[in-house]
């Protein structure tokens, strides 16, 4: 591993090249933050597609991307005069001093869960911090990353039950409206009663402590697995899927399972 002066140096030469493509790059010195927003979306996905496979490799490039995209933000900041990267970085470290007092003050936390307790109190308390708990959640966040990250809020707040177990009654409760709805055919209140369904669910999942996005994310990669597989012993006798009978399907999808 590299000595702190070698990563400060690294850090150093990543900063002098954005210097020059900003100046030297077409494609580079016409990006503004609107222009880059889109891509920097799409870098984080592929950073959480690395991480999924657990490939140290492909978690290294894409972090390295990510990091681009923080330095070009940070270098469009600069020429705007508005702040720069020291600007990014001393904001980013008074806020870790700020938010872990059991660390650089007197506040005493053993435990994560203890810490965790904390942290929403402490943000509120933050100079142009958050006015409400909830306040935190971005709204661009996807819906299911944003169910459990409002549920986490509510609990380090407070707001949470008090045995796990007793979320299965509301799933259930929830799942009987649903049913209500469905038998009514009042699609816009099937809607809502589907949303309710999937907050519930995320929020068991929360307790369980399973992530949900990563639990769907299992689900889509193993359906996706399976279905290549009828897929390609379809093509093997030269036959359309469509032409298949769904028994037929059914047979090859247990074969892909039998196989994993």
């Amino acid at each position: 591993m590299h000595t702190k002066e070698q990563k400060l140096e690294a850090f150093g030469r990543l900063l002098d090249i954005m210097d020059e493509l900003r100046v030297k790059c077409p494609w580079d010195a016409k990006q503004t933050n609107e222009s880059l927003r889109t891509n920097t979306i799409e870098e984080v996905y592929e950073l959480c597609e690395a991480i999924i496979q657990n490939s140290d490799e492909a978690i290294k490039k894409e972090l390295g991307d990510v990091l681009l995209h923080v330095v070009f933000y940070a270098k469009i900041g600069e020429e705007k005069t508005s702040f720069d990267i020291a600007d990014v970085c001393n904001s980013l470290c008074d806020k870790l001093i700020f938010r872990h007092p059991h660390v650089f003050g007197d506040d005493a936390a053993k435990t994560a869960g203890e810490v965790e307790k904390s942290w929403e109190q402490i943000k509120l308390k933050e100079k142009g911090g958050n006015k409400t708990i909830l306040e935190g959640v971005p709204a661009s966040l996807p819906s299911i990353a944003k169910a459990h990250r409002i549920q986490d809020k509510a609990r380090n707040a407070g707001f949470d039950w008090n045995k796990k177990e007793d979320v299965w009654e509301k799933v259930s409760e929830e799942f009987s409206e649903l049913k209500t709805e469905i038998a009514k055919m009042d699609e816009d209140k099937m809607e809502a009663e589907f949303g309710d369904i999937f907050f519930s669910l995320i929020n068991a999942a929360r307790l369980y402590k399973v992530n949900p996005d990563n639990a769907l994310e299992r689900t889509n990669q193993k359906f996706i697995r399976r279905f290549n597989y009828i897929e390609q012993e379809a093509n093997k006798k030269n036959i359309k899927l469509k032409d298949m009978t769904l028994s037929e399907m059914d047979e090859l999808w247990n074969q892909a399972k039998a196989k994993e």
